[in-house]
């Protein structure tokens, strides 16, 4: 046992050594790594310069020439015409990725079609206002909750398309203006005989319903005051006590009410009944910073650096697989 312990002790302090030799030939790699990278910085400094003006220079002029532009539409599609608005914005975005000039500048009217890049239309996600005074929704909703994720359900394209507002968004090589664009689509989108005919019909029947509740309003007035009148004339309190608790003057009462919030309801409804494809704001000229646009007088000088640095590198590796192959 004695003569074994020397021994580990011995080989403890050959691992030990060997380790240290490693740690040191990796400091002496490091060292010798970076003075290379010094000298090779060093010895290219004027063509490293010139690479990174050249593509600061470049970068700049290409920001500024060749900017994109994003913009927002909010629309409410009305009747039941959500699924006519999608079918008319993908058939806008097929024709853009088709460059078909012609259909976007006289059916469309898009003044600068050759400037319009994309098209595109998503629902504005508002749960809240899907499920308001709408108990089937609720309803729905709740059902479809039991079976899956909750926010993919919300998100989905059956469940979606129900919500109220739906913003397009459109983008363009150059800033554009309410008429160049937007009224155009907005015109377009509109342009529809069969949810003309539906729009009239809707606008008619809400507004025959205005003029029902008013008589009804009327006559509510007219019993009201009558009661009223009543009152005042009467000569016994007992008379008055018995109409206070009369549960069908109060009723009445509960009716006009509900007439007068649905005649207010009704007027706020028929402001965006105008149009199938009710426009509710607009955004333009969004300059659009994602990706590297915007960034280019950045990315151009490291990616101009990069590719000289792995040329150097190739380079020198097929210098020394050819001297290999000389000597061989």
């Amino acid at each position: 046992m004695n003569n074994n312990q020397p021994n580990n002790q011995e080989d403890q302090e050959i691992d030990l050594s060997q380790i240290f030799q490693k740690i040191g030939k990796l400091f002496d790699w490091i060292n010798t790594f970076l003075f290379k990278c010094i000298q090779f910085f060093v010895k290219n400094a004027i063509v490293i310069l010139i690479l990174l003006v050249i593509g600061v220079g470049l970068g700049f002029y290409l920001d500024v020439t060749k900017k994109t532009y994003d913009h927002q539409i909010i629309v409410t599609p009305n009747f039941e015409s959500t699924d006519y608005l999608y079918s008319k914005i993908d058939l806008i975005e097929s024709k853009i990725k088709e460059r078909d000039t012609v259909f976007l500048k006289e059916i469309v009217g898009i003044k600068k079609p050759k400037e319009i890049i994309e098209i595109a239309i998503k629902p504005i996600t508002d749960v809240y206002k899907f499920i308001e005074n709408k108990k089937e929704n609720f309803e729905l909703i709740k059902l479809m909750a039991e079976g899956g994720d909750i926010k993919k359900i919300l998100e989905d394209n059956l469940t979606s398309k129900n919500y109220t507002l739906h913003t397009i968004t459109f983008k363009t090589k150059n800033q554009t203006n309410n008429t160049g664009t937007v009224q155009p689509i907005l015109n377009y989108l509109n342009e529809t005989d069969y949810y003309k005919k539906i729009q009239k019909e809707t606008v008619n029947n809400v507004r025959m319903k205005m003029i029902q509740n008013d008589t009804i309003i009327s006559q509510i007035n007219g019993v009201l005051n009558g009661f009223s009148n009543m009152v005042n004339g009467a000569q016994k309190s007992d008379k008055l006590v018995y109409y206070n608790e009369n549960t069908q003057l109060n009723d009445v009462i509960k009716t006009k009410e509900t007439l007068i919030n649905e005649q207010g309801i009704h007027r706020v409804g028929l402001v965006g009944l105008d149009k199938i494809i009710k426009d509710n704001s607009s955004t333009l000229n969004i300059e659009n910073t994602n990706s590297v646009n915007g960034k280019l007088k950045l990315v151009l000088p490291i990616l101009f650096l990069l590719s000289f640095i792995l040329i150097h590198l190739f380079l020198g590796y097929y210098k020394n697989q050819m001297k290999k192959s000389k000597m061989i």
